[in-house]
């Protein structure tokens, strides 16, 4: 029994700390989807008007990889659910 007392306070502190590592992970996924976009979007302007091809095919590219990863980790999140 008094193992159980000891342990209670070590799980509330761990299911507080699980709780914000998911809000940051929400946020970095929110980070991510608008960076993906954003990073298309200025090797589309790059690409498309012939300053810089190579860098814009190049940024458009990682542009789709990076939303690909991030449309990965939304459908298969992290556990931060303890028990």
């Amino acid at each position: 029994m008094l193992l159980f007392r000891v342990l209670s306070p070590l799980t509330d502190f761990i299911g507080i700390i699980a709780s914000y590592l998911a809000d940051v992970w929400g946020f970095l996924v929110f980070v991510g989807s608008v960076s993906s976009v954003i990073v298309v979007l200025a090797g589309a302007i790059l690409w498309f008007t012939d300053v810089n091809q190579s860098k814009g095919k190049a940024l458009v590219l990682s542009g789709v990889l990076l939303a690909v990863v991030v449309q990965y980790f939304v459908m298969y999140p992290p556990e931060f659910v303890l028990g």
